[in-house]
């Protein structure tokens, strides 16, 4: 089974997934922070391929992508990184990165290069959904790799229900339609959209992810959906303390409070 899958099988509730951008702070410490991370007992990882033009990013990730793709980090640098990650870790892994890159390493390659490696999931925030369906979802299957849609507030209700119909392992819901970045709390208005979404009872199950960062909005996630999607904090804290160890401990701090 899918590890995406198997994790929802076992524990669908209160999941805590985090992402980081793979070549940040360090070039080589991709393998370091996804072992760490799971020592830590966080539930899933998402590692984020680095591009020039992150549109879906604020200005935390998109730093650390500039940086990583200075430090020299690229998707096949990275393949080469998580070559014999399987040994170790047991948890599910997704890539996160804009078409372009993927495009250019071919479909083709890059699923059959994640399947090799261990590679669970991936989220690709720009891929237009008839491509996915016409050009990705065949090839992304014959791999057994889940593709993760994004949905958004301005979403509309059948284009949720045709996303919930054609994908598997989760549905990734944005908390706004804005670009990534830590909030202090969810608004009335996000809140209603959680509880139209749910109200949908669609087949996926969902992880909320843009503005996680602290006990108020970690909570709110975890009772609304799956869990939720940490990114920008991390990434912050992983800049700060250059460690992964003392960067996940800050935020797991971070969100008791």
């Amino acid at each position: 089974m899918n590890r995406i899958n198997d994790l929802f099988s076992r524990k669908n509730k209160n999941l805590l997934s985090i992402y980081f951008c793979a070549g940040h702070p360090t070039l080589g410490g991709t393998a370091e922070v996804i072992r760490t991370l799971e020592s830590k007992g966080i539930d899933m990882i998402e590692v984020g391929i680095p591009f020039s033009d992150p549109m879906a990013d604020g200005p935390v990730i998109q730093d650390a992508a500039t940086k990583a793709l200075r430090n020299g980090m690229s998707l096949r640098i990275l393949f080469s990184q998580l070559e014999d990650i399987r040994t170790t870790v047991k948890m599910p892994l997704i890539l996160m990165g804009y078409m372009n890159p993927i495009y250019q390493y071919g479909y083709e390659n890059f699923f059959k290069e994640c399947k090799r490696i261990g590679i669970d999931g991936t989220i690709i925030p720009d891929l237009p959904f008839k491509d996915y369906m016409e050009q990705v979802k065949p090839i992304a299957d014959k791999y057994d790799i889940r593709v993760i849609m994004l949905i958004t507030p301005e979403t509309s209700d059948d284009r949720i229900r045709f996303i919930d119909e054609n994908t598997d392992g989760f549905i990734y819901m944005v908390s706004s339609a804005a670009i990534t970045g830590a909030q202090k709390e969810f608004n009335e208005a996000k809140q209603a959209y959680f509880n139209h979404v749910n109200a949908m009872q669609l087949h996926n199950y969902r992880m909320i992810g843009f503005g996680v960062s602290n006990k108020q909005t970690l909570e709110s996630a975890q009772s609304n959906a799956s869990g939720a999607i940490i990114g920008s904090k991390f990434v912050q804290l992983l800049e700060q303390y250059g460690n992964p160890a003392a960067a996940c401990d800050a935020l797991l701090t971070a969100l008791k409070e």
